[in-house]
């Protein structure tokens, strides 16, 4: 149970329409994709999207560290040695944690078929469904009212809104135009992106609290680093206050915890380099009594479905942000994570359950 191979594709898929944040716009959807062959067969896939601004990876840069660095050290050992195998890789570079989590999911992957048994299960087994949120970008605000109600028409209760990219005000306009078109019903969480100072984040959350707006959580409204601004935000308002690109991995969530700076916690498996460190991560937020979200990047669908086992296996984790893959304008995978508008269905499935990837777009 050897493994005897790993390979990479890239991928870039244009999205249906531009997704606008505080810290970038995207058109298309970029990824490397890792294949791992064991020597009985089995066949385990994980991927990593290059984002820069958050990550600091590229294209280029996940691609060698895969190449480079992990393969060499990954070929020929037992796949079995999941721990020794991910203590290898971690001390091989520092960062690149999208890279490592890429590997980090197919070596689940593999595992999980070798148990026959789904990779949910296998990591935990609590539940078999989730509830997605749908992202609204961050433009004009009759454009955002607008995309909102059309997320809302196809069937989604909670939306996630971009917020942070200029002037507090507009951000405030842009979420009153948001509720005057929708209603007060849907579920509204905001991410600033880092794009708030403390003291504007103080006075935009506490200004749509007295306006009545109804938002359940803002997400990241401080720099990351700013681990004593984020507990000034959280100490200082009603709403909810989410930790994002703040937590990579567990050291970084035990400053948050211990600190009191954040009411909730988002892991990404493309920050903490894979479902090995989320699960830290988790647990840890678990022990302090504060809950997570697994959100993502921009991915597709394999990726998606490796969070959403992850996800899913945890009682801990009560709200899902997988609603990437919807925006794609085109689907590279068979297989993995079924959708239904906002549900998410975990198949019977060994392992990810992904059975084919189109690689028409291989370069």
């Amino acid at each position: 149970m050897n493994i005897q191979s790993i390979e990479i594709l890239k991928l870039s898929i244009p999205l249906n329409k531009p997704f606008k944040t505080a810290l970038r716009t995207v058109e298309n959807a970029e990824t490397v994709y890792v294949k791992i062959t064991c020597e009985n067969g089995v066949v385990g896939y994980g991927e990593a999207p290059p984002t820069h601004v958050i990550t600091g990876e590229s294209l280029t840069s996940i691609s060698f560290t895969i190449e480079e660095i992990f393969k060499p050290l990954l070929l020929g050992e037992p796949i079995t040695r999941i721990e020794y195998l991910l203590k290898k890789i971690n001390q091989s570079i520092v960062g690149n944690t999208s890279a490592k989590a890429s590997v980090d999911m197919a070596l689940h992957d593999c595992l999980a078929q070798m148990a026959g048994l789904p990779l949910y299960q296998l990591l935990g087994g609590y539940r078999d469904q989730l509830e997605t949120d749908y992202t609204v970008s961050v433009n004009e605000p009759p454009e955002m009212a607008e995309d909102a109600q059309r997320y809302i028409n196809q069937g989604f209760d909670a939306l996630k809104i971009k917020v942070g990219k200029d002037l507090i005000e507009k951000d405030i306009e842009r979420i009153q135009a948001i509720r005057e078109q929708i209603g007060t019903e849907p579920i509204i969480r905001l991410d600033a992106n880092q794009g708030w100072s403390v003291k504007e984040s103080i006075y935009a959350i506490n200004r749509m609290e007295d306006l009545g707006l109804n938002i359940e959580l803002v997400e990241q409204p401080v720099t990351a680093r700013d681990i004593e601004g984020l507990r000034q935000v959280t100490t200082n308002t009603n709403t909810l206050i989410m930790a994002d690109e703040s937590v990579f991995s567990a050291v970084d969530a035990k400053k948050v915890l211990e600190t009191r700076s954040a009411d909730l916690i988002n892991i990404k498996l493309m920050k903490a380099g894979g479902i090995h460190e989320a699960m830290k991560i988790n647990r840890l937020a678990e022990s302090y009594g504060i809950p997570c979200m697994v959100g993502s990047m921009i991915e597709t669908k394999l990726g998606i479905t490796a969070a959403a086992h992850f996800a899913a296996s945890q009682p801990n984790i009560t709200r899902f942000d997988f609603d990437a893959p919807l925006m794609l304008s085109y689907e590279t995978i068979e297989g993995g994570v079924e959708y239904d508008r906002k549900l998410m269905n975990l198949t019977d499935r060994p392992g990810l359950g992904i059975t084919k990837i189109t690689d028409s777009n291989k370069r």
